[in-house]
């Protein structure tokens, strides 16, 4: 059992609009995060201004991935009694660094004492052609941005004691917003790739109710990798070419995995979050 999945499912209430990156109210897109110490990162992996400009990019990261303009902010924050006023500046100073190379103002939020460090981050954007988790149709194809596999190769590192460059894409992902502005119109839905290929894919199936035929096999390392923030897009075959020349020019690699086909999909990988 998917126990991420059943909880959402009970909290869902008639017409809720659960299911996407992010929940569209009207033009209005509303989404949040958590990033947790020791369950998402440990502190010395990562320095504060680290923790904070990654806990505030993977929040934006579900905006872009619905071709929504990231406006606003709310952060909540709990962090150790013993956190010293330096930590605490560049913890804020990541957050708002990040947010300001988005055109995003934080307007508010809540803060508590706790035994450790932990973010929350609700990102308020706006869209008026939001990029959805349906609307796939037979025949048409899945691709993903970017490569896959190095952020888990990079966490391995991490907890075997080593380091990783600061801008490694665990440590600073990088968003496709360029590209998925540019694209939309060719775009039949889409979502963030955060939590591995397979299981991202077959979220996207769920979605649609259908399956994939993949293109090539993918080593199970590289396609249960979580936190890439790439984006997994479908879009009919004949925008293929189409999109490839838009990658080229947004300098954004995009690589076809599949072909939707009926049936039901099945991911192979364990659940990232339970």
């Amino acid at each position: 059992m998917n126990v991420e999945n059943y909880f959402i499912n009970a909290m869902s209430q008639k017409n809720s609009p659960i299911g996407d990156d992010g929940a569209v109210i009207g033009e209005w897109i509303y989404s949040k995060d958590i990033f947790f110490e020791n369950i998402h990162f440990k502190r010395q992996w990562l320095s504060a201004y680290q923790i904070g400009y990654k806990a505030m990019i993977i929040n934006i990261s579900d905006a872009i991935a619905m071709n929504a303009q990231p406006l606003y902010a709310l952060v909540g924050v709990a962090m150790p009694k013993s956190m010293s006023l330096s930590a605490m500046d560049e913890l804020a100073r990541g957050m708002r660094e990040c947010a300001s190379q988005f055109g995003i103002v934080i307007i508010g939020g809540d803060t508590i004492a706790n035994s450790k460090l932990d973010l929350s981050i609700t990102i308020i954007s706006k869209s008026k052609k939001p990029l959805l988790r349906k609307g796939i149709k037979h025949g048409d194809v899945i691709a993903y941005t970017g490569k896959i596999g190095q952020s888990l190769r990079h966490l391995r590192y991490l907890m075997a004691g080593g380091k990783v460059h600061s801008q490694s894409r665990f440590v600073r992902p990088v968003l496709r917003d360029t590209f998925i502005y540019k694209a939309r119109p060719l775009l039949r839905c889409g979502m963030d790739l955060s939590d591995g290929l397979y299981s991202d894919v077959g979220k996207l199936c769920s979605a649609n109710r259908c399956s994939m035929k993949w293109k090539k096999s993918y080593p199970k390392q590289s396609a249960c990798s979580g936190e890439e923030y790439e984006m997994l897009v479908a879009f009919s075959a004949r925008n293929a070419k189409a999109l490839k020349r838009m990658s080229k020019l947004t300098r954004t690699p995009l690589t076809i995995v599949g072909t939707v086909r009926r049936g039901k999909f099945v991911n192979r990988c364990k659940a990232h979050h339970f």
